[in-house]
């Protein structure tokens, strides 16, 4: 064994005796076995081909409820300030580049906002499946057809109903809203309610995108620390983006939107996902995990034992997973349920 090699067992044991230093381990090792980024890409590119279609239905759908009840009005006056906060496409959207629907069939009309949220569903079936994938739940165990359908729908409307909500809080505490005429003295109270909103928020896409076995109390962890998160990259990612994006525009032009909006997005379901991973390790108990095996830990084989009952495809299976973990004889252990 070379200096390098001791090297690596000496810190590695050293992190597996302390709590601090082994779940940040245990959390980066299961995002990696989990190929967690593949899993936010594709939420990314889902949100980015959804998000502008459901921007399209919102418009719509507000337009003719303004139609209907004038008094009304100053509901799309707070939803264009909220999406008109939204890094990237804010200054996009501000400037009346999405247009609505032609209301001047009623069934042609419902036919097309049908068929854009359905398209749009895209992004929620994305995050079932990571949330899934992430809490180790086998295929055989998921929501099937038409139940996924449904949770993608109900995750649509959460998110965009959280969306529209701590956008605009968001906004007003960094005095960017025009909701009210004066937003002096209203930071910290506008920062604490978004905050416990989007909580709430988090929980409840968390629990219609996550498999009935894993229960509320489970989920409370992850959602808290996406609050967090998110709240943060409301308050300050807005301004950093932007300026971002104004010094790539004279460079890429009209691509610097594309490349901004998507790197936004795949920011955000990274750190997500991170957060989701923190709850599975915490709620599972997997650390300490070993950076360099072997020997593995107890952890490491529970673990292991989880990514392959992942793929149990039918509820009749039973899955036998064999760990060497020293080298020696086969140790084997059979997962069912």
């Amino acid at each position: 064994m070379n200096m390098i090699q001791r090297t690596v067992q000496a810190v590695d044991a050293m992190q597996q005796r302390h709590a601090w230093l082994a779940v940040p381990v245990a959390v980066w090792k299961k995002f990696g076995d989990d190929q967690a980024g593949n899993l936010a890409a594709l939420i990314a590119y889902s949100a980015f081909v959804g998000i502008f279609p459901l921007l399209l239905v919102l418009f719509t759908v507000l337009d003719l409820v303004i139609k209907n009840h004038p008094e009304l009005s100053g509901l799309k006056h707070a939803v264009d300030s909220a999406v008109q906060s939204y890094p990237v496409i804010g200054p996009y959207v501000e400037h009346g580049n999405i247009g609505r629907l032609h209301a001047s069939n009623g069934i042609a009309l419902v036919v097309g906002i049908v068929a854009t949220f359905i398209g749009a569903l895209g992004v929620a079936n994305s995050m079932q499946n990571a949330f899934n994938s992430v809490w180790e739940i086998p295929f055989a165990r998921r929501p099937g057809f038409p139940w996924s359908w449904l949770r993608s729908a109900g995750l649509i409307i959460v998110i965009g109903t959280g969306f529209i909500v701590t956008t605009a809080l968001a906004g007003l505490a960094a005095g960017v809203g025009h909701v009210l005429p004066d937003v002096r003295g209203l930071s910290i109270p506008a920062i604490a309610v978004s905050l416990l909103l989007n909580f709430g928020f988090f929980w409840l896409g968390f629990r219609l995108g996550t498999a009935k076995e894993i229960t509320w109390r489970q989920l409370w962890l992850g959602a808290a620390i996406s609050a967090v998160i998110w709240q943060i990259l409301q308050t300050i990612g807005v301004t950093f983006v932007s300026r971002q994006i104004a010094h790539a525009s004279p460079l890429y032009g009209t691509f610097a939107l594309v490349l901004g909006l998507i790197a936004w997005l795949y920011l955000q379901a990274q750190l997500t996902l991170y957060a989701v991973e923190f709850n599975v390790v915490r709620v599972y108990r997997l650390w300490p995990r070993s950076i360099a095996p072997p020997p593995l830990t107890e952890q490491d084989r529970r673990a292991y034992q989880l990514y392959a009952q992942v793929e149990k495809r039918r509820k009749e299976m039973d899955i036998v997973v064999g760990v060497d973990s020293t080298g020696g004889e086969d140790d084997r252990e059979k997962t069912s349920g």
